[in-house]
């Protein structure tokens, strides 16, 4: 079913066949630095192929957000991390076994020979991999996808692809739609790039969660404002 804009395409995945042509589709839009709309456990996200820059910059013009908000990257496997940090912490592995695949992202050094531009992320990057089976199918198509919520910046986030076109419209190529999202909010993020792990935004995944994994105390996790 064609919608909008001559090239936009709309796929519910909760019928086999229209998921596997809409895998099919969302793939040759990557690969041709196209956008895809495509569901994860959290909110829905806006995707570009990680390593193509004007793709990259394609995605933050459709959201409206500048390069002083880097785009996350959601991953396909556990293993895929090794290839993108410069070095894993064990905090990352331990945060890893315990919550991935699900809501939590996290800040870490990037590999210094990584050939991407995902904005002013002073060399780090946020990686998360999804508990949904539609993204991770995906990602395992394509590898590592630069993604960001789909929505425009300022307004609210996407729980389904209907919600993303609304906003986005024809700006991106292909939508997944595979219901609403399972958490419906965005999220936890712990930076791991400094001395000691911060939770730098609250989600799904609790700072007490958190703190009982890594053996400290929740409070001197939580990120305090200025």
């Amino acid at each position: 079913m064609l919608v909008r804009g001559d090239m936009t395409q709309s796929f519910d995945c909760s019928d086999a066949e229209r998921r596997t042509a809409g895998i099919a589709a969302a793939v040759g839009a990557l690969k041709d630095g196209q956008l895809v709309v495509m569901p994860t456990d959290t909110v829905y996200g806006i995707g570009a192929n990680a390593f193509d820059g004007t793709a990259v910059s394609s995605l933050l013009a459709a959201k409206g957000r500048g390069r002083d908000m880097p785009v996350p990257v959601l991953v396909g496997s556990w293993h895929t991390i090794d290839g993108l940090v410069y070095s894993v912490p064990a905090t990352a592995r331990e945060l890893i076994r315990a919550f991935w695949p699900g809501a939590l992202s996290l800040v870490v050094r990037q590999a210094p020979s990584l050939q991407w531009d995902l904005g002013d992320a002073n060399g780090t990057v946020m990686l998360r991999m999804p508990l949904h089976p539609v993204a991770i199918e995906l990602l395992r198509e394509v590898g590592p996808l630069a993604v960001s919520s789909a929505n425009v910046s300022g307004q609210p986030a996407a729980v389904t692809a209907a919600d993303a076109q609304a906003q986005l419209g024809d700006l991106v190529d292909v939508y997944l739609e595979a219901g609403p999202s399972a958490r419906q909010a965005a999220s936890t993020i712990v930076d791991l790039t400094g001395p000691q792990p911060r939770v730098l935004r609250q989600g799904p995944i609790t700072a007490d969660a958190i703190a009982a994994v890594l053996d400290v105390d929740p409070d001197v996790l939580v990120a305090v404002e200025d």
